[in-house]
């Protein structure tokens, strides 16, 4: 894949998204969002990737919106903004959509957009130097990327508003605090923690995680009753799936599963 702004990497089954852009503090623009979606239709496409890392290049993980480039679209800016969320919000919805688990390296500031980016992680790990915070409203716009809708579940409705409405950051071991983040690491550890936890996810039962991810996320618009149908049906048909025969076969001769075959 011939991108420069965002970069894959691809070993033992995991996928290591790169926001490269280092001189920008990994800030996105329109190219960078195009890249990005390009990249979440592979990852979510690929039959080798089986979990998908995303971190930044330099000491940031990315600050947000590049502020510099849309104001130079001048009275265009509400068109080019449409087409910088359109990319950034169908690569966001492929991440969250697909089987494979998504975990969030933040290895410095996330902000704006970058920390909305992190909040749409399955799971995220942050570097002790990394910093949370979501910036929209200080300059008088409203949250993308996925903000509004994964940072009140994280966080709950009160604390979500009091990021938006003050401006107030986070550290990463506040982050911790809250939820947004599931460790903090040091600052030289973060991806080999990343990748190990990465890669043993990447040898596990793939199609389970995305029925996870999905009971998961649409149980907030169900009835208790209405979710646990769900389960049913779900739980029902993962026993007789591949994985599932592999996996309860596995613990009946007290042996690892194999799900790679």
């Amino acid at each position: 894949m011939e991108n420069n702004k965002v970069l894959l990497s691809v070993e033992n089954h995991v996928g290591v998204i790169t926001l490269n852009r280092p001189e920008a503090a990994n800030s996105l623009d329109l190219q960078m969002a195009k890249e990005l979606m390009d990249v979440a239709i592979f990852c979510s496409e690929s039959e080798t990737i089986r979990a998908v890392v995303i971190t930044g290049a330099g000491n940031k993980f990315s600050v947000g919106g590049d502020l510099k480039s849309f104001a130079q679209e001048g009275d265009e800016i509400s068109s080019h903004l449409k087409s910088v969320t359109f990319y950034l919000h169908q690569a966001i919805s492929l991440f969250a959509r697909m089987n494979k688990p998504f975990i969030g390296a933040v290895n410095g500031v996330a902000a704006g957009a970058g920390m909305s980016l992190a909040c749409a992680c399955d799971l995220v790990y942050a570097s002790e130097k990394s910093k949370f915070v979501m910036a929209y409203n200080k300059i008088g716009l409203t949250p993308d990327g996925s903000g509004s809708y994964f940072l009140p579940r994280l966080v709950g409705m009160r604390r979500a508003l009091e990021l938006m409405y003050t401006n107030r950051q986070l550290t990463a071991n506040e982050a911790f605090e809250w939820g947004i983040v599931n460790q903090v690491v040091s600052d030289e550890n973060l991806m080999e923690v990343v990748l190990s936890i990465a890669e043993q996810l990447a040898k596990g039962p793939m199609n389970a995680y995305g029925a996870t991810k999905k009971l998961f996320y649409h149980s907030l618009q169900e009835t208790l009753e209405s979710q646990m149908s769900k389960e049913s049906l779900l739980l029902a048909s993962r026993a007789s799936s591949k994985e599932g025969k592999e996996g309860i076969s596995a613990f009946l001769e007290k042996r690892e599963a194999n799900f790679l075959e």
